[in-house]
C-alpha cells in the first residue's frame, strides 16, 4: 500500500502477496475482494489500521469496478475516515478526479456537502483540480457552492486561486 500511495503501482503490485480486502478494493483486484466478501461479507464496512475503509481505498485509487462490488455488498458511502482526515469515500474520490465514483456514491447517499477535516468539501477538491465535470456533478447533486472552508475560501476561491478562472465563474 505504499508503493500505491507513493504513485508506483508497478512496486506494489510486485510486493503484493494474496491482499486482503483492502489491498484488493485498492488494487482493483475484483475476484480476489468477491472471494473475500462471499467468504465473509463483514469486512466490505471494516475500517483497516489507517482509519480508511476498503471503499475510501477503491475511491482513492481509481477502481470503480471494486466501487461498486463494495456498495453492492453493504459498503457504506458515508463512512468517515477514523483518523484526522475524517475523510468519507466521496472526498477520497474527488480528490483523485474519479467522477464515475463519485456518480456511484452520490447514488447511494452520498452527502455532496460532508465536510472532512478543515471543512473541505468534494466541490473543493474539484475546484483546485479544475475539475468542471466533476464540479458540475456535484452541483446537479445538491452541492452548496457557498460553503465555506474553516479558512473562509469557497469553492469560487480556491478555483480562482488554483488558476481556474472558468471553473470559478461557473461556481460564482
Amino acid at each position: 500500500m505504499q508503493a500505491l500511495y507513493a504513485g508506483d503501482r508497478e512496486r506494489g503490485e510486485a510486493l503484493l502477496g494474496e491482499p486482503d480486502v483492502f489491498e484488493a478494493a485498492a488494487f482493483g483486484r475484483v475476484d480476489r475482494l468477491r472471494e473475500l466478501l462471499d467468504t465473509d461479507p463483514a469486512p466490505a464496512g471494516a475500517f483497516a489500521p489507517d482509519g480508511f475503509t476498503a471503499l475510501h481505498f477503491a475511491a482513492f485509487f481509481a477502481q470503480p469496478e471494486t466501487a461498486a462490488l463494495l456498495l453492492e455488498r453493504g459498503a457504506d458511502p458515508r463512512a468517515r475516515a477514523r483518523n484526522a482526515m475524517e475523510v468519507e469515500p466521496l472526498h477520497s474520490a474527488a480528490a483523485s478526479r474519479q467522477v464515475e465514483i463519485c456518480r456511484m456514491l452520490l447514488d447511494r447517499g452520498a452527502d455532496p456537502n460532508a465536510r472532512q477535516e478543515g471543512g473541505f468539501v468534494a466541490l473543493h477538491a474539484a475546484a483546485q483540480n479544475g475539475d468542471e465535470e466533476l464540479a458540475a456533478l456535484l452541483v446537479e447533486r445538491g452541492a452548496d457552492k457557498s460553503l465555506a472552508a474553516d479558512d473562509g475560501r469557497t469553492a469560487v476561491d480556491i478555483a480562482l486561486q488554483a488558476g481556474h478562472a472558468r471553473l470559478a465563474d461557473s461556481l460564482a
